[in-house]
């Protein structure tokens, strides 16, 4: 079961990822993407296993960015690749079978690939410009998730789509009316002065009978 509400780690002005992990699962959230650039790999493996420590406390789901044999080695619930990383085959023959695998995604046709490769879901943006992110692809927008969206129905395809990229709480009942599973969000929860009540209000949002549709 891929959660409705992802939240990407960031390291906050006065902490560490781990820091900003811990105030995420505090305040709710369920499942936990780990991304952490520009780090060897060695400190990026010693933040993974401390995350699955975290997250296997309060029952939530991390997921590791970018690095296939991080995530086995540190015994993450999943894998997340952007288009430029592993191919997704070739990190499957990594993980093994049970991992679950995401994969990114800006076009639609990005989506087939992703179908194709076996990813479990898809993370589709930017919704906006972020900069979380260098190398930022072109800016999807509400349109753009329409758009998406209504290619799958026709395709039949159902596979969850994460939309990711700049989302602040008040964009998420637009963004779910267009039948994406959920959102992900980083910095609209790093930053927020009372974390626990955007993430109940969030996940009040996102579980709204109506917007359930994929």
């Amino acid at each position: 079961m891929i959660d409705k509400l992802h939240y990407i780690s960031q390291q906050p002005q006065n902490g560490t990822h781990l820091s900003a992990i811990k105030a995420a699962l505090d305040a709710g959230c369920k499942w936990i993407q780990l991304r952490v650039k520009d780090q060897p790999e060695d400190i990026i493996l010693q933040y993974a296993i401390e995350a699955v420590k975290l997250c296997d406390e309060y029952g939530a789901k991390l997921i590791v960015n970018d690095h296939p044999e991080i995530a086995l080695k540190a015994g993450a619930h999943g894998l997340h690749l952007g288009l430029q990383d592993t191919p997704i085959q070739q990190a499957r023959q990594i993980v093994g079978p049970d991992m679950i695998i995401g994969g990114t995604a800006n076009t639609f046709e990005h989506i087939q690939q992703r179908v194709t490769e076996g990813a479990d879901y898809i993370g589709l943006g930017p919704y906006r410009f972020t900069t979380t992110k260098q190398k930022l692809s072109p800016i999807l927008g509400l349109r753009g998730y329409w758009d998406i969206m209504a290619q799958m129905r026709l395709a039949n395809m159902t596979i969850p789509v994460i939309a990711i990229g700049g989302i602040v709480p008040a964009d998420i009942l637009p963004i779910m009316q267009t039948g994406v599973h959920g959102v992900a969000l980083s910095g609209a929860i790093t930053h927020a002065a009372d974390a626990g009540q955007v993430v109940s209000e969030l996940y009040h949002h996102l579980n709204q009978p109506s917007f359930n549709e994929v």
